[in-house]
């Protein structure tokens, strides 16, 4: 049996055993991506996370570069929640592409300062970015 004895500068009297033969641990796209849900949580900081779970934070980090570049899939809250709409008084209230004929199935039609959007899975995203961004402009 190997046995490492590994003393820490600024650590007398404290050291750390570490004996048999380490494994490496095989963790899941599923585990891996509650890992990096819980490290995105408020108040939580990445090394507190990697501490509770036994990984390095730099081995947390590089999977949550993985989550935001959509290489690894975060879990989905159950709780769906939709964004508050508010109306201001005398503004005219009216269903978006009404007497527009047959709407495309599958798709979602925004309507933003009376031009009416409807984003489909064919949809460009580059240029609907765009769009936005000039009625937000616009606004």
């Amino acid at each position: 049996m190997d046995v490492d004895i590994l003393a820490h500068a600024g650590s007398e009297g404290r050291a750390d055993v570490q004996y048999g033969v380490e494994r490496r641990r095989r963790w899941t796209a599923e585990q891996k991506g509650q890992i990096v849900a819980a490290s995105f949580a408020a108040g939580t900081t990445t090394t507190e996370v990697a501490r509770r779970y036994g990984i390095s934070p730099q081995h947390l980090f590089l999977w949550r570069k993985a989550a935001r570049t959509g290489r690894l899939v975060l879990p989905v809250d159950d709780e769906m929640t939709f964004a508050q709409v508010v109306l201001e008084s005398g503004a005219a209230v009216g269903v978006a592409g009404a007497g527009l004929g047959r709407r495309p199935s599958g798709g979602v039609e925004v309507e933003i300062a009376g031009a009416l959007i409807r984003v489909t899975d064919a949809t460009d995203l580059k240029l609907l970015v765009r769009v936005i961004g000039a009625l937000k402009a616009a606004a």
